[in-house]
């Protein structure tokens, strides 16, 4: 009994306790108090530092927007002091956004730089529906990304506007249609525009992994000679430094640069179910493909390959097949037959082409999977060379002088088989640096950086170059050499369609020499074999002192001028060429150092830039 009446006034006692807080709270529960207001304010300025007006400025938790000032300032008042995300929109720029927190202001006013990247770039296609003869497909869900995409209209194009110009991946989906992919790099832009082929879902495999749209768009073979490995086989013609057949980027499958060559391999590997894979002699395992245009100049293709991994009892199978995209239905034929080699010598191999005469065909050298399990072979390439004959042994490409440039190794074939390119902008400084063990990043990276070593076409007559100086890319001749002014001791090349409005070559160059002067000249060689020199306008660099420019004989032009580089730019000899004489016509411009004087040294002409505008 004692202890439930003591329980009882315990109980008891509580419940008053409960009802006294209950009222201790009601009485001290304060007055609400007004919130506190400040003001957002900035500056919006593009890329280029240029301030940027018409820019929408929105401030969560705030009511409408703003708009920015033509001095790019914007000023937002009555915005309470707490934590808001800013976001800032305007066409042709990239979406930003950006947060405040009540710390960040201060006596009320938070102050909001934001920098706008410029994205003004479009990409424009159309889709087709390859299984109902290429009429235009609607509804197709074209991406770019996981938050940008577009859908296809009744006509079957696209249009992604507001963009940087960069390298994109477009994915084309649609239900009852293989997901396919697309994609583009920053050179397939002209005037920040990217038109796209004519793209066809649905499309079956002519080569593995690639149908009829992505070899429309296949990346151009420009020249006759593409050379692959890191050996001084007849030096300096095959070079680690000159072998730029890693250039190209129509690798499919497994393949690496080697001391040999560029090796084209069979895909091994079990864990990635390669080991898997049915035996197949219809279909590349790995292969190397571009677009080549034949004419009766450069018919014969003369692969100079070897093999790794290889015997008499298991060699390496492998081809060359062509794909002529005229044809109504176009496929991949072998043309010369399967192949097969086993030999660790480097033999030649010759395919005749006169079927394609006057065609610009797709061209792929592969290696065929002829077993299941573990099977792994390599097909070594040293060479690939088009020409009106076959091309054997170390010799250079086979066909006819041109008067005049006895000796330089560049044919009459070479120049009207050679395809013009429409790359103006060259640039004589990588990127990616590299060495004679480690190229290969630094040599995929110069077609979309307009790299000299991609689009131009190196001939080491006589002496092989240096591709990585951070100044630019060197050419140079002999320290031993006699002097000659007639036969260059390496020069590039390239075809031009030279135009009204783009008929004015600018190179921007230096030499390492303070006192031997570097003797270099360029000439313009017409279809019809006319050599023509062109002489220079020479400007020093900006604040050069000890320099030199003078023309040679109306055909060649001695310079000096040691400064330059990537931080002083201005610093470089500059040299315009008018090629006005040759509007109309399609030209090869040749570009090379020759050995002006007995200097004991190595003469250097060093390439910061090409511009044809």
């Amino acid at each position: 009994m004692k202890i439930s009446k003591i329980s009882s006034l315990i109980a008891g006692f509580f419940a008053v306790c409960a009802m006294t807080a209950g009222l201790s709270a009601c009485q001290e529960d304060p007055t609400p108090q007004p919130e506190s207001k400040g003001t957002i304010q900035g500056t919006v300025v593009d890329n280029l530092e240029n301030p940027v007006e018409g820019v929408t400025v929105e401030i969560s938790d705030v009511e409408g927007t703003v708009t920015t000032a033509a001095d790019g300032t914007f000023k937002v008042e009555n915005v309470s002091i707490d934590r808001h995300t800013i976001k800032f929109t305007k066409s042709g720029y990239l979406e930003a956004s950006t947060s405040v927190s009540a710390a960040k202001f201060v006596d009320g006013v938070a102050t909001v730089n934001v920098t706008l990247q410029i994205a003004n770039a479009k990409i424009y296609g159309r889709v087709l529906d390859a299984q109902a003869e290429n009429t235009p497909l609607a509804g197709v869900l074209v991406s770019i990304s996981e938050t940008r995409n577009v859908t296809t209209g009744e006509d079957g194009t696209y249009l992604f506007e507001d963009l940087l110009i960069q390298d994109y991946t477009l994915t084309f989906t649609k239900q009852g249609y293989p997901t396919a992919t697309k994609t583009i790099a920053p050179s397939d832009f002209v005037d920040g525009v990217a038109q796209i082929a004519d793209f066809g879902m649905g499309a079956s495999e002519i080569l593995r992994g690639l149908t009829i749209n992505e070899l429309k768009n296949a990346e151009k073979w420009y020249y006759n000679a593409y050379r692959g490995g890191r050996n001084g086989d007849d030096y300096p013609h095959f070079d680690w430094s000159t072998d730029f057949m890693c250039t190209l980027h129509g690798f499919v499958g497994w393949w690496e640069e080697q001391n040999e060559g560029t090796t084209i391999q069979i895909r091994n590997r079990e864990v990635d179910g390669d080991w898997e894979r049915p035996a197949d002699d219809k279909m590349f395992d790995s292969f190397l493909y571009g677009s080549k245009q034949i004419t009766a100049d450069n018919k014969i293709l003369t692969v100079k390959a070897r093999t790794h991994s290889a015997s008499e009892d298991a060699p390496c199978h492998w081809g060359v097949m062509v794909v002529d995209l005229s044809e109504a239905n176009p496929a991949a034929v072998l043309v010369g037959g399967m192949q097969t080699l086993a030999s660790e010598s480097y033999t030649d191999i010759d395919f005749d082409l006169s079927a394609y005469v006057g065609k610009e065909v797709i061209i792929a050298i592969g290696t065929f999977r002829m077993e299941t399990g573990d099977y792994y072979k390599q097909l070594v390439l040293r060479r690939l060379a088009f020409g009106p004959e076959a091309t054997h042994e170390w010799d250079w490409l086979a066909g006819t002088e041109i008067p005049g440039l006895e000796g330089w190794k560049l044919t009459q074939e070479m120049v009207r088989s050679t395809t013009p390119i429409a790359q103006t902008t060259i640039t004589g400084v990588s990127e990616v640096g590299g060495n004679r063990d480690n190229y290969r990043d630094a040599y995929q990276s110069w077609k979309d950086a307009g790299h000299i070593g991609y689009w131009w076409s190196f001939m080491p007559v006589k002496k092989d170059p240096e591709p990585f100086p951070s100044e630019g890319f060197v050419i140079k001749t002999r320290h031993d050499a006699s002097v000659d002014l007639t036969k260059p001791e390496a020069y590039f090349y390239a075809k031009y369609a030279i135009a009204a409005g783009a008929d004015k070559l600018t190179l921007k160059a230096r030499n390492f020499s303070s006192t031997n002067p570097t003797y270099f000249g360029l000439v313009a060689i017409t279809e019809d074999m006319t050599v023509t020199p062109v002489i220079p306008t020479f400007t020093a660099g900006e604040g050069v002192e000890n320099y030199l420019g003078e023309a040679v004989g109306g055909q060649l032009f001695k310079f000096i001028n040691e400064d330059g580089g990537q931080g002083n730019p201005e610093k470089y000899a500059t040299f315009e060429y008018d090629l006005s004489a040759f509007d109309g016509k399609n030209v090869v411009l040749a570009l090379g150092v020759v050995k002006g004087e007995d200097s004991g040294n190595e003469d250097k002409l060093c390439i910061y830039s090409i511009t044809l505008n």
